[in-house]
């Protein structure tokens, strides 16, 4: 059985019905004798007439039958079905705008969609779509291919319209567009949750949770200091990256071979090395990682670099702990660090 978050955590996002929550536990209502999913829209029980479960046939087997409005033993959804469908429509014709009146016709409230995808994407749907259309004229213009060839391909009718639209994205006309710099967000979903991830032609530059608190600031500062503009999408890198975590997950391969770029002081960098080297299953304290950079009393600077850490599992912080044994500072949730130590320890 995997572990569970806290119970105070899961409670409180059965009363938000928070969707990040998805698929990491169900939860039993012994008033009733059902069990849902987090998300479930029905009237919230009391803390005390609820029992968790890592798994749907869990609660099956402690005499719940199935919700019969968030229906709990079908698939868990990875992506809501709404922006599920939506993404695959624009990834289909990249070129075509998708508008209000259209997702009208279509029966879609656009409101809703708006709302959705601003919830699971951090932009609303139309957003979305114009910046997947810049990120792919992009690259058109980067591979060689004229303005106008660009325009046309990605669906602008006016040359106006299209140079507008490229200029607001990337803050460049389309003709300067071989001197900027696309950071391509893909968003990953895991046991532990969805994870945003960043990428561009040289490595990964960001893999967090996206609950991970601060990780607004974060990003923005990765931005600053990339002078990168993030538009959805995925590259070479981002798929090897996925691929990876789905073999650490299942408990495959737990290390890692990835072209992972870093921004740190050389003190920092010095310190996510050393993270990188502790052995799977091994945890140490801050004392000791401190040690191992030879610098003993730099204990707080050594937990200030595992806090600067933007590339969670990959660069393990979570294997570094505090002297006494305890779980310290993670900004993903501790529950979060001790799974993945759990699940390290338990498949090595």
């Amino acid at each position: 059985m995997k572990a569970l978050p806290p119970q105070h955590v899961m409670y409180e996002a059965l009363i938000n019905r928070d969707s990040t929550f998805e698929g990491l536990f169900f939860v039993g209502v012994k008033t009733t004798g059902i069990f849902c999913r987090p998300t479930c829209p029905a009237r919230k029980p009391k803390p005390e007439n609820v029992v968790y479960f890592s798994k749907s046939e869990e609660a099956l087997y402690a005499g719940f039958r199935a919700c019969q409005r968030c229906h709990p033993l079908e698939r868990t959804p990875q992506t809501p079905e709404l922006i599920q469908r939506l993404s695959e429509m624009v990834e289909s014709s990249p070129g075509k705008r998708i508008t209000d009146w259209n997702l009208q016709e279509m029966g879609i409230d656009p409101s809703t969609a708006r709302r959705q995808f601003k919830r699971h994407y951090g932009m609303t749907f139309q957003a979305y779509q114009r910046a997947r259309r810049m990120g792919l004229a992009f690259s058109d213009l980067r591979e060689g291919e004229s303005v106008i060839g660009t325009q046309l391909n990605q669906g602008f009718e006016s040359a106006s319209g299209f140079w507008e639209a490229f200029q607001k994205v990337f803050g460049v006309p389309p003709s300067k567009a071989n001197g900027t710099h696309c950071m391509l967000v893909k968003r990953i979903v895991t046991p532990l949750g969805p994870m945003i991830a960043m990428a561009d032609d040289t490595g990964i530059h960001l893999l967090e949770f996206i609950d991970r608190k601060g990780l607004e600031t974060e990003i923005k500062w990765l931005q600053k200091k990339t002078k990168a503009v993030m538009v959805p999408g995925e590259n070479d890198h981002l798929k090897l990256l996925t691929e990876a975590l789905e073999d650490y997950f299942e408990g495959k391969k737990l290390t890692f071979s990835l072209p992972l770029i870093t921004h740190g002081t050389a003190f920092e960098e010095s310190a996510w090395d050393q993270l990188q080297r502790i052995k799977v299953g091994e945890t140490i304290s801050y004392g000791e990682l401190a040690k191992r950079l030879d610098n003993p009393k730099a204990v707080r600077a050594v937990a200030r670099a595992n806090g600067k850490n933007c590339l969670a599992i990959v660069i393990p912080c979570h294997r570094v702990i505090g002297a006494d044994g305890s779980l310290t500072g993670y900004a993903g949730g501790l529950w979060r660090k001790q799974w993945l130590i759990d699940h390290e320890k338990g498949n090595y």
